[in-house]
């Protein structure tokens, strides 16, 4: 990831997902499709934001189909720690204009 100038624990600002971000979604649909008891054929991050804490909080905005799309918040521990993602909370029935914020 790119360096980000801000302090622990503020969000920064939503940006367009990027490759790696898809794949931290990718990663977590599995917990989510088991918390939501759904099965998401289409999961397309769109937006993300970052919080920097004892590792990092990703908030992302997923498309999961026509006008559907959920926000996820997983978190990665720190590199040395080698801990799986983990999907911390998320927020079905949004659409492409509910602002992402930290939940």
């Amino acid at each position: 990831m790119e360096s980000e100038e801000m302090l622990a624990g503020g969000l920064t600002e939503p940006r367009p997902a990027t490759p790696e971000i898809q794949e931290i979604a990718n990663k977590v649909k599995p917990q989510l499709e088991e918390k939501t008891n759904k099965t998401y054929e289409k999961f397309e991050a769109i937006i993300y934001r970052s919080q920097v804490v004892a590792g990092t909080n990703y908030y992302i905005k997923v498309h999961v189909g026509g006008n559907n799309y959920v926000h996820i918040r997983v978190f990665q521990s720190l590199p040395h720690q080698e801990d799986p993602l983990k999907l911390i909370g998320y927020q079905v029935d949004k659409t492409k204009d509910d602002e992402l914020t930290g939940f």
